[in-house]
């Protein structure tokens, strides 16, 4: 057994170098990145605790205000401090912040048992945390999850599994169409869509094209269905605020980029790419609706694919899609997204019920939205296109 504690602050670029050490020993998990946790708290986005396991008598040499000497990162987790209601109690969560689609911790896999438990015996005792934990989006075919359901079974903690689903998931070896009616499909719609003029794909990685970019992504969505039902990102001046800080600060660092598919210089789809580690993140995608029949979100997602795969250390590609969407058509491959609810304290909270019909009530609320959408969509006018990309 290898000696891990636990530190708790919150969030902050200062243990980057770690970071980086980290993720190149750990599955990743770009939602923890530090320059994405400290975007969300500096605007206010979302109230965050880092959770950081440090390893000690590992012989690695410490910098900073953390890691001392002998001592070495091996785990980050962010949750966000949530309440039920403005005066109701609070609970933990995570993914840290609205739009993010994995909750898992990154842990190097020499201490995935060890920090995960250290994980929950830090927020047990510290006093001014919550000890209801709400998990959306866990990565159920990682590493982390049997370790996170295996530490709560060890501490007797009350847990409930609420969910669970698949996801599009993508390798170099498998998951990719390479052949059937929807690859068919899509290469009679990049055609089609050449037919129209000079047809290309950009996805400049420099900063300041990045942030260009993102305008153009932030434009065409506000202009589709998304602008109209007001669940843009501009229809919402702190989710605009928050993720063009997001994306600039992890495009600063290599992170972020926005990959566009042009006529003749004219973007008809976009698609925010995020990476971390050896994975890659097909976060956001919109398309210029006047092009709809042609599928251009698919087509860039498509493209992008192959290219993505084409550079170097680039492994898998994750959809950031636990409802499944269009890219179920173009990935074969799946991996298993859970939601769940646990108690961590030693004294059962009458919180963990609250959060629980809380949960329970919003998806049910979410399961009339959805059949309401796909009624409404079902006596609209057919479309040539793929599905309709998130």
């Amino acid at each position: 057994m290898h000696k891990v504690s636990v530190s708790i602050c919150s969030p902050e670029l200062e243990i980057a170098a770690h970071w980086s050490a980290l993720i190149a020993r750990a599955p990743a998990n770009v939602f923890m990145h530090p320059a994405a946790l400290k975007a969300a708290s500096a605007t206010g986005f979302a109230d965050i605790t880092m959770l950081l396991a440090w390893a000690h008598g590992t012989g690695a040499p410490g910098t900073g205000a953390h890691g001392a000497q002998g001592e070495r990162l091996v785990g980050v987790w962010a949750l966000q401090r949530m309440h039920i209601t403005p005066l109701g109690p609070s609970f933990l969560a995570a993914p840290p912040y609205n739009y993010a689609f994995l909750s898992n911790p990154v842990v190097d896999p020499d201490f995935t048992n060890e920090a995960v438990a250290a994980f929950f015996d830090a927020i047990e005792r510290e006093r001014s945390l919550p000890k209801v934990i709400r998990l959306r989006y866990l990565d159920g075919s990682a590493d982390t999850y049997p370790a996170i359901t295996s530490a709560l079974a060890a501490r007797g903690a009350q847990a409930l599994k609420l969910s669970e689903r698949e996801r599009p998931y993508v390798t170099k070896d498998i998951g990719l169409k390479k052949s059937g009616s929807t690859r068919k499909k899509l290469r009679q719609d990049w055609n089609r869509l050449s037919a129209l003029g000079a047809v290309d794909i950009v996805n400049d990685r420099a900063h300041d094209a990045v942030q260009n970019a993102f305008e153009t992504y932030l434009t065409i969505e506000a202009a589709s269905w998304k602008g109209s039902r007001g669940t843009a990102l501009l229809c919402d001046e702190e989710d605009a605020i928050f993720t063009r800080r997001l994306i600039s600060d992890l495009a600063a660092g290599g992170n972020a980029s926005v990959a566009l598919l042009r006529v003749d210089g004219r973007a008809v789809a976009a698609q925010v790419l995020l990476y971390c580690g050896t994975t890659a993140y097909t976060w956001k995608t919109a398309f210029d609706v006047e092009f709809s029949k042609f599928s251009p979100g698919a087509l860039l997602v498509d493209k992008m694919t192959e290219q993505l795969f084409a550079e170097a250390g680039i492994e898998a590609i994750e959809s950031c899609s636990p409802e499944g969407g269009f890219m179920n058509q173009i990935w074969d491959g799946r991996r298993t997204s859970v939601d769940m609810l646990a108690d961590v304290g030693a004294k059962k909270s009458l919180g963990f019920r609250a959060v629980m019909a809380s949960e329970r009530g919003h998806a049910q609320l979410r399961g009339l939205r959805n059949r309401l959408r796909d009624a409404t969509w079902s006596i609209l006018p057919k479309r040539r296109g793929l599905a309709t990309p998130r």
